[in-house]
């Protein structure tokens, strides 16, 4: 379904937004699916929206901590998601507390731990042409640009009621026990957005 022309008025081609994947594990977790969705977050967009050939569910679902230290200190970001009827799983829809029903029963009281989730940004204007009317990006050239993309993995449950489920993410350097070498992270410039200041941080 495209994008109605209603909401691309709303859309600031330059804005980031943010989409998720969290992948399972066949031998953790009873399952190879592949989770995609997006929570609408600055494309004010009800619809699922397409990038790179791969469709993002709609799902409320938000991401925070993923900024480094001034100590260089690897981030442990968390994930929140709605608890509601929605994700699509093996064509079931189910809330994020069934989810978790499906996949303790491989590993008692796993949860989710070790599934692998990645958070992708892109402009809006490097959406697929398949997400606009007339299959047609009308802001510029899709797939033209993503900031580098982070991969984490869930480490624990942090809290699960009705309303959302909440999960504590590492690193894979984290996961393995394993200590980052001293080197340094670039954060360059993105080509329009905003400001993104030329910075080295140092990580010990």
């Amino acid at each position: 379904m495209a994008i109605p022309t209603s909401e691309l008025q709303s859309i600031n081609p330059s804005s980031l937004i943010e989409l998720f994947v969290l992948q399972l594990f066949q031998n953790l977790h009873g399952s190879t699916d592949i989770l995609r969705f997006h929570s609408g977050t600055k494309m004010n967009t009800n619809v699922d929206i397409v990038w790179r050939g791969d469709t993002y569910q709609k799902f409320p679902a938000e991401a925070v901590g993923f900024e480094f230290t001034s100590k260089g200190q690897i981030p442990r970001p968390t994930f929140k998601m709605a608890n509601l009827v929605g994700l699509t799983k093996s064509g079931q829809l189910l809330t994020v507390s069934d989810l978790m029903i499906l996949v303790n029963q491989t590993t008692t009281q796993n949860d989710l731990i070790g599934a692998k989730f990645t958070r992708i940004r892109t402009l809006a204007s490097s959406l697929d042409a398949v997400n606009f009317a007339g299959n047609s990006n009308p802001f510029g050239t899709p797939n033209a640009d993503e900031l580098p993309q982070e991969i984490f993995f869930i480490d624990r449950k942090v809290q699960e009621n009705r309303n959302f489920v909440e999960f504590e993410l590492v690193s894979e350097i984290d996961l393995a026990g394993k200590k980052i070498p001293a080197r340094q992270v670039l954060r360059s410039e993105f080509a329009g957005v905003g400001t993104f200041i030329n910075q080295m941080v140092s990580i010990k």
